[in-house]
C-alpha cells in the first residue's frame, strides 16, 4: 500500500478535537491494525515465518535430530519439543517486524504517518498488535503439527490456556524489541541481519530443544536465565510434558511461570519507552 493510499484510512485532523484523546488513539491503533491485516492479505507470503517456519523446525527436530536426544529421566522428546517450539515460533517474528519497520520507513510511510496528529504509541501499538495476531497463527500452526506428530496434553484446560497466554505474552514482549531494532537501523538488510545474529542465538542457547543438562557449566548459566527456556518449562510444566528442567536448581527453572511473568514485564518496561524515543528522534532527523 502506498503512502498516499494509507493515509487516506488515517482519521481526519479535526478528529483529535471531536473526540477525546483516549478514542483518538484507539480510532488510530484501529485503523492501522486494519492496514496491516489488509496487507496480509494481498500478500499471504508474509505469514511464512510463522507457518512454514515453524513446521520445518519441528519435523527437521523431532524426525532428524530428536533421535539423538536423552531427556534426563527418560519421556517423549516430540511432547518436549512442542512447549520449546511454541516459543520460538512466537519470538522469531520479532526480526519479521523489524524488517517491516525498516521497510515502511524507507518508502516514507512512517513520514506521512509522523506528519499526520497521530499519537507516537498509536503507530507502535498498532504494529505490534498485528504482530500479535501473526503470532497467534504461530501457536495454531505448532498445535496442529505438534498434535500431528504424537503431542499430546495432560493437564486441564485452565493450564493450557495459561500457557499459550505466557507465550502470546513473551511474544509480545519481543516484539516491542524487535520495533526497537527496526528503528535503530537503516536498511531491511542490516534489520534481517542483525535479528537473525540476536534472536536466533537466543533461541538456541536455551531448553527449547535441548535440556540444559548436556550443556557445558559456563554455558548452563546463560541458558539457565534465559527467558526462552523459562517459557518452555513453563510451558511444559502446564502441558504435563517431560521436563527435566526441574532437577535444575536455577531459580528460573523452579518458577518458570513466575520468571516468565518477570522478563516479559522487564521487556515491555525497557523496549516500549525505548521505542517511542527512537520514534520521536527519527522525527527530529
Amino acid at each position: 500500500m502506498s503512502a498516499i493510499a494509507s493515509a487516506r484510512l488515517v482519521p481526519r485532523r479535526d478528529m483529535t478535537y471531536r473526540y477525546g484523546p483516549v478514542r483518538h488513539f484507539t480510532t488510530d491503533v484501529w485503523v492501522l491494525i486494519k492496514r496491516s491485516i489488509a496487507r496480509i492479505g494481498r500478500e499471504p507470503e508474509t505469514l511464512a515465518d510463522v507457518t512454514f517456519l515453524p513446521v520445518i523446525f519441528i519435523l527437521m527436530f523431532a524426525y532428524v535430530f530428536g533421535g539423538a536426544i536423552v531427556l534426563p529421566g527418560s519421556g517423549s522428546y516430540h511432547e518436549y519439543l512442542i512447549g520449546g517450539m511454541l516459543g520460538m515460533g512466537l519470538a522469531q517474528t520479532a526480526p519479521g517486524v523489524a524488517v517491516a519497520l525498516v521497510t515502511d520507513m524507507s518508502t516514507g510511510l512512517i513520514d506521512r504517518f509522523r506528519s499526520l496528529p497521530m499519537s507516537r504509541w498509536a503507530v507502535l501499538t498498532a504494529r505490534t498488535l498485528a504482530e500479535l495476531v501473526k503470532q497467534m497463527i504461530s501457536a495454531v500452526v505448532v498445535t496442529c503439527v505438534g498434535l500431528a506428530i504424537g503431542w499430546r496434553v495432560h493437564t486441564r484446560a485452565i493450564d493450557v490456556v495459561a500457557a499459550f497466554a505466557l507465550a502470546l505474552l513473551v511474544g509480545y514482549a519481543f516484539t516491542w524489541a524487535g520495533v526497537c531494532l527496526g528503528l535503530a537501523l537503516r536498511s531491511p538488510e542490516a534489520a534481517q541481519q542483525a535479528g537473525l545474529i540476536v534472536f536466533l542465538p537466543l533461541t538456541f542457547i536455551s531448553s527449547a530443544f535441548v535440556p540444559t543438562q548436556g550443556m557445558p557449566g559456563w554455558l548452563r548459566p546463560v541458558a539457565e536465565w534465559n527467558p526462552m527456556s523459562a517459557l518452555a518449562s513453563s510451558c511444559r510444566h502446564l502441558f504435563g510434558n517431560p521436563d527435566p528442567a526441574v532437577a535444575v536448581r536455577a531459580w528460573p527453572m523452579q518458577h518458570p511461570e513466575l520468571a516468565v511473568f518477570c522478563w516479559s514485564a522487564g521487556m515491555l518496561a525497557l523496549f516500549a519507552p525505548l521505542a517511542v524515543h527512537l520514534y520521536r528522534r527519527k522525527a527530529l532527523n
